[in-house]
């Protein structure tokens, strides 16, 4: 391929004077502004919304993982079984389902009404996973749910990203991935409330199902479509055919569509930085993912005696990890103009210092005396540092990356970026339930196995993340400066992409296949 050629895909054009790739600042002949103007009022409705959409979307993680021992019990599933529903249940279609979603989004300029009709979806399939009775109807509630969530985060990030300059949007990312914290909180107190009161589990879900379709209707009557902002790698794009030749035939209009594609895959093959970043990201959230599904019934059971715990737990995630991930998204902002590093050096730190006083959770009983007492005071402020270390990342390295997407494409960029990790981390309860199939969860050999897993699953991911993300630096900076791979891609390049896309794909068929036949 000529180089021309690829200015033709990626955008990134020769300058014959400086020797370097020069990316121009246009769109077929319309110059893009820096800063679209979105009214203050109509910015705080939307960043609202899209909050307790992704919170509501994150919820139903939550249920299973505060309700496990009720879930398991009324429904009668194996370990198997569990890891199956908190793992590839919903990753492998929320991974595939995601990318023509988004693309929809992006090639329609309709990313409200895809998130609409999305948030419609998942909220009722969250009422039938509240209205199942064994593990096959559960089953295919959340394949139903993982569906409608599927593009939720990536289009989340995407208008929020053009609702905010380039100055505030790590700060209004940041107030997204709230969600995630808030949605601990919560769930810790309705699991204590519906454990006094002895509500079922499912009235949770059916509830969370309702909510989703008024928020649905309000994101549908109140959120605007904002005008596409510059990336923070300003590229050129040829003209849309769709955009200049409205009548154009169907068959010109899919083969357009084709080569978008095809010009989004090219950029991301071609980034210096993409596929270290979105490596150390997938471990990042293995962590998380194995951290939330499995850590508060794990606690539960090592302190069988604190009646409060859970609700403690919830508040701790909620208020630590929401001032933390606030926190993160105001020093990018405060410091983006003295180094576009931050990001990079809050998750790769944070998360190597948090994975310390992580392992003091998982042993605060044996390093207090095997006392109570003095282990639920290490507990609950090794957690507390554990989550101010590490949760400062979420709203800052996404809002980096989206930022490195080309504005037209930048959904579609996001989704392949979240399908990738989704596949990696949601292995985890998968390797956890095939790991403890054979031990029953009443026994302490099961207890012990969980303190294994988590001490070796958690630690692990952090550190492979921390130091991806570390060693990814020098090629973020050669992005930002629109130094990507020219030229054809060479041999050993494509086969990387090819080996890793199959290890991948082997691994996730493989878990998933031996999940489901021993489930029982």
């Amino acid at each position: 391929m000529e180089k021309a050629e690829l200015g033709d895909q990626v955008g990134i054009r020769e300058n014959s004077q400086e020797g370097t790739k020069s990316p121009q600042n246009y769109v077929g002949s319309s110059k893009l502004t820096a800063r679209p103007h979105v009214l203050i009022w109509r910015i705080v409705i939307s960043l609202v919304l899209l909050f307790l959409n992704y919170f509501l979307a994150q919820y139903d993680k939550f249920v299973l993982s505060y309700f496990q021992t009720e879930i398991v019990t009324s429904l009668n599933l194996s370990e198997a079984s569990y890891g199956i529903l908190s793992g590839y249940a919903t990753g492998i279609v929320y991974a595939l389902l995601a990318l023509p979603a988004a693309y929809i989004a992006d090639y329609t300029e309709a990313r409200v009404w895809v998130l609409t009709i999305s948030t419609i979806w998942w909220s009722l399939c969250a009422i039938f996973q509240g209205l199942s009775h064994n593990f096959w109807q559960i089953l295919l509630a959340r394949i139903g749910m993982g569906i409608g969530q599927a593009p939720v985060e990536a289009l989340s990030v995407s208008l929020i990203s053009d609702l905010m300059g380039k100055e505030y949007v790590f700060f209004g990312e940041s107030i997204l991935y709230v969600g995630v914290y808030i949605g601990e909180a919560v769930s810790g107190q309705i699991a204590v409330a519906f454990a006094k009161t002895k509500t079922p589990w499912n009235t949770a879900l059916i509830a969370i199902g309702i909510v989703g379709v008024v928020v649905a209707l309000f994101i549908r009557l109140l959120v605007r479509e904002p005008p596409r902002q510059t990336s923070l790698v300003i590229i050129e794009y040829p003209d849309r055919l769709g955009e200049h030749l409205p009548t154009v035939s169907t068959r010109m209009k899919l083969a357009y569509a084709r080569s978008d594609v095809s010009a989004t895959f090219s950029y991301i093959l071609r980034m210096r930085s993409f596929w270290l970043l979105v490596l150390s990201a997938s471990f990042r959230q293995l962590a998380g993912n194995v951290f939330g599904y499995y850590m508060p019934t794990y606690l539960s059971t090592l302190y069988p005696d604190e009646t409060e715990l859970l609700s403690r737990y919830g508040i701790i995630v909620g208020v630590v990890g929401s001032v933390t991930v606030l926190l993160g998204g105001l020093l990018t902002s405060a410091f983006w103009q003295r180094t576009k590093m931050l990001p990079l050096h809050l998750v790769g730190v944070g998360g190597m210092i948090s994975s310390v006083f992580v392992l003091l959770m998982l042993f605060s009983r044996q390093v207090s005396g095997n006392s109570e007492n003095s282990g639920i005071r290490v507990l609950y402020g090794t957690m507390s540092v554990a989550y101010l270390t590490a949760e400062l990342w979420l709203g800052a390295i996404n809002s980096l990356i989206i930022l490195l997407f080309p504005p037209r494409y930048k959904t579609f960029a996001l989704s392949i970026w979240d399908a990738i990790q989704v596949l990696v981390y949601a292995s985890g309860p998968e390797i956890i339930g095939l790991a403890l199939s054979n031990v029953d969860a009443a026994t302490a050999a099961y207890l012990e196995g969980i303190k294994i897993c988590l001490a070796v699953i958690i630690p692990v991911s952090y550190w492979l993340a921390g130091t991806g993300f570390l060693l990814s630096m020098p090629l973020v900076k050669r992005d930002l400066a629109g130094d990507f791979v020219v030229g054809p891609l060479s041999m050993p390049r494509k086969l990387g992409f090819g080996l890793f896309g199959l290890v991948l794909g082997v691994i996730v068929v493989v878990l998933f296949v031996v999940s489901i036949i021993y489930k029982d």
